[in-house]
């Protein structure tokens, strides 16, 4: 199926910005991006006048944690280990039924946002409870979206000076079997893949320092990447100080675990030597800015990791530590909690945006692929409709990318995933919405009631 889309304000992020242009789709790819008229375009062709409309990549978020849409509104006022400490007891009783449906609630939620490509980070694995992990990798398949999913673990409880119960970790050798089979069945490297698998330990205070090491040794000897938190409150530095006599970023580059090939969530209590580290190693961030507010966690130093040339994402985090938070307006809020802490320059609308593409595609190892609008990359496209039904306000402001990263989030007028259309006129096409908003409101029913005896 040949797309092509004229008359769109085109925002390629990788450089050029048009302000009347054209893109070309063909199958899975992009073949022409442009000012003026689309080319002449052999055979049949959907054409798209995108007048009023403005086109960006697609979205992409470098940090979640799907299951969590079923636990949503609990412990609404504690710190990050407080809030840990309560939704540990109903998480130990999730089964695959309720990830399904909260995946694919969080899924659709997203990608009605604008969001092409997420990662997810599941690192709780009750026994008996089903397959977990391939639960939310069949929810992104049916939705149409690109899926990272992080094959997470802990093995270090409370009796070993942990923050989790015992009875929620597993062991070493079952994690590591566990992830290198996820791996083998699920991961494609690929050119275009719509899945990949990454190797995700859940935190430093979470797990044993033997899992860091053998988790990085697994995903280089598979080709794949490494993902984790780190940093995200001061409880987790003094924690990590305590039993390590190192910050965070500290202890996990003695690890092995700075480089081209990992990203971390959060990194919100960076030193100036660790963003400096950060930059010096290709190191990623995802930037939760919403998640970190709702936890009183801080504020991230985004403008210093940029300024030195680390890569950023952007990430929603959590559906319970930022509820129905859409990953367009992550792009609003990162730029705002900036210039809060550090001035009205500290953070331009282009840059908070290119940080929710092109940024993201850099965390995860797909740059060549997606993130930005040029010939040979994926056509993950978002066309937002700036003008007309539903946009009637925003005429007023002639910058559309101000508009765009300054305003609520305008209708979502074409979601394409590889070409696909997965949202139109902002509903959900490849999976009935109503459908989609009933799964996850059953999963979180259903996760309240297997845990009624710990709630």
């Amino acid at each position: 199926m040949t797309v092509v889309i004229e008359n769109a304000h085109v925002v390629t992020v990788s450089g050029a910005e048009y302000r009347s242009g054209h893109i070309v789709v063909e199958g899975d790819r992009i073949t022409a991006v442009g000012p003026g008229p689309a080319p002449a375009v052999p055979g049949d062709a959907e054409r798209v006048d995108a007048a009023g409309h403005l086109a960006t990549p697609g979205l992409v978020n470098t940090h979640h944690h799907l299951y969590q849409w079923a636990s949503q509104g609990l412990a609404t006022d504690g710190t990050l280990f407080e809030w840990l400490t309560t939704l540990y007891k109903p998480w130990s009783k999730m089964d695959a039924e309720v990830v399904e449906g909260a995946a694919s609630a969080g899924l659709g939620w997203l990608a009605k946002s604008g969001c092409t490509t997420s990662t997810d980070h599941h690192y709780l694995f009750p026994k008996g409870r089903g397959d977990l992990f391939a639960a939310e990798i069949e929810a992104a398949a049916e939705l149409g979206v690109r899926f990272h999913p992080c094959r997470g673990s802990m093995d270090r409880g409370q009796s070993q000076g942990g923050l989790p119960p015992d009875d929620i970790v597993e062991d070493l050798d079952t994690i590591l079997a566990e992830t290198e089979a996820a791996i083998d069945r699920h991961h494609d490297a690929s050119f275009g893949s719509m899945l990949r698998v990454a190797v995700a330990p859940c935190s430093p205070f979470s797990v044993s320092r033997e899992l860091l090491v053998e988790s990085a040794r697994l995903a280089r000897d598979k080709g794949v990447r490494l993902h984790t938190h780190l940093a995200e409150t001061l409880d987790e530095e003094e924690h990590t100080r305590e039993q390590f006599g190192k910050t965070p970023v500290e202890y996990m580059d003695g690890l092995g675990w700075l480089g081209g090939d990992v990203w971390l969530a959060h990194c919100v209590h960076l030193h100036d030597s660790d963003i400096e580290r950060l930059a010096e190693t290709g190191t990623g961030t995802a930037h939760c800015p919403s998640s970190n507010a709702r936890l009183g966690a801080g504020i991230a130093r985004i403008a210093h990791l940029l300024e030195a040339g680390a890569p950023v994402g952007l990430g929603v985090d959590g559906a319970a530590s930022a509820e129905l938070v859409p990953l367009a307006g992550e792009i609003r809020q990162a730029m705002y909690m900036q210039r809060a802490r550090y001035g009205p320059a500290a953070l331009t609308a282009r840059q908070a945006l290119e940080i929710a593409t092109l940024g993201g595609a850099r965390c995860l190892g797909r740059a060549d692929e997606i993130g930005s609008l040029e010939p040979g990359k994926l056509a993950d496209i978002a066309l937002w409709r700036l003008d007309g039904p539903g946009a009637e306000f925003y005429p007023a402001v002639d910058d559309p990318v101000v508009a765009f990263a300054f305003g609520r989030t305008p209708p979502l007028a074409r979601l394409l995933v590889g070409g696909r259309t997965v949202v139109e006129d902002d509903v959900l096409v490849t999976v009935p919405q109503d459908e989609v908003g009933r799964r996850g409101a059953a999963a979180h029913r259903r996760l309240m009631k297997l845990a009624e005896e710990v709630l």
